[in-house]
């Protein structure tokens, strides 16, 4: 056993991390982090902001009715969920991480997350805002999709499959509840 007086730091027996280990670490941390609360605020932005946002389109056929019940819930949800995702867990017990970092990230997405389908609906002509929104929905869940494909290691057709179904589930309850 070395000697801890002696000052030559080669005779002190160590466990060096490799940078492989190095590097994996912060990828897990990169996911628990950053990653996993954004998507599920991408998710919950996304998906759960359709119903109320088409519903008021249908009902009123009016983009600017849209576009404030869109701005209304983007931003009601992104506090939400910023409050939810923070208060959920410290990061002590399960190393996930600063609280107030990954709410903040969630709340953000989830924000944006139903903002991007509310933009459309400042153009004021209602089945040229609404296509234009459904486009974007489009894409929106396609990003979920390669999102949950590449970090969350969920095959791609599973991922979209999982994603489309939800969205479209979401997306016509919206239709119909606002079209009734």
């Amino acid at each position: 056993m070395a000697d801890l007086s002696d000052p030559d730091p080669t005779k002190l027996v160590s466990n060096p991390v490799s940078a492989e280990e190095q590097a994996r670490e912060h990828d897990r941390q990169l996911v628990l982090q950053i990653i996993q609360p954004g998507l599920a605020g991408l998710m919950d932005g996304s998906v759960s902001s359709l119903a109320p946002l088409f519903a008021a389109a249908f009902a009123t056929r009016d983009s600017r009715t849209a576009f404030l019940v869109g701005v209304a819930t983007s931003v009601g949800a992104g506090i939400s969920m910023a409050f939810a995702e923070a208060m959920s867990d410290d990061g002590k017990l399960s190393g996930r991480g600063n609280p107030i970092l990954r709410g903040g990230v969630c709340g953000l997405m989830t924000f944006l997350g139903g903002i991007g389908h509310t933009m459309p609906y400042l153009i004021s002509d209602f089945l040229t805002a609404t296509v234009t929104a459904g486009v974007v929905v489009a894409f929106e869940l396609a990003i979920i999709a390669w999102i949950r494909h590449r970090y969350m290691d969920t095959p791609l057709l599973s991922a979209a499959f999982q994603v489309v179904v939800g969205g479209v589930l979401v997306f016509l309850a919206g239709i119909a509840i606002g079209s009734s």
